[in-house]
């Protein structure tokens, strides 16, 4: 049972009307990046910080009304404005889960973000991750656009 849980991952993808660097950056800047990391929409907020290096660390503070949820992790690879690679920890994933988003030009001023998660506690989790991952880039089109 451990092992399929080990398994489970997730692709989302989404189609952002703006230059592949800018939608790369935006991933690394915790100005901009308070802007989109808000799974919660309206309702949260949220606070970042990083240093965003291979082996650099990043910090994601998220709150509403009622509760704080920290996620933090560690930059594995940092392929500019092609592919950024980062552990994610949550209360909702396993502490070796990995983030890989992939950031590809599909026609001139549009990117196409991939992004793939592995490792969660339960289908529940991930398929919260889903909507939390697909909300926040929904987030990200609104901040670029």
């Amino acid at each position: 049972m451990v092992d399929a849980i080990n398994e489970l991952e997730l692709t989302v993808s989404r189609k952002i009307p703006a230059p592949r660097q800018k939608v790369f950056d935006a991933w690394l800047s915790p100005r901009v990046m308070e802007k989109f990391m808000l799974p919660g929409g309206s309702d949260m907020t949220s606070k970042v910080t990083n240093d965003p290096v291979r082996g650099g660390r990043f910090s994601i503070l998220m709150k509403t009304a009622e509760k704080e949820i920290p996620h933090a992790g560690t930059y594995l690879e940092i392929d500019p404005h092609s592919r950024l690679a980062f552990t994610w920890e949550s209360p909702h994933s396993l502490d070796d889960s990995v983030v890989t988003i992939d950031f590809t030009e599909v026609e001139p001023g549009v990117t196409e973000i991939t992004l793939h998660q592995v490792k969660f506690r339960s289908e529940e989790a991930r398929d919260g991750h889903i909507g939390g991952w697909t909300a926040i880039l929904t987030a990200l089109e609104k901040t670029l656009g």
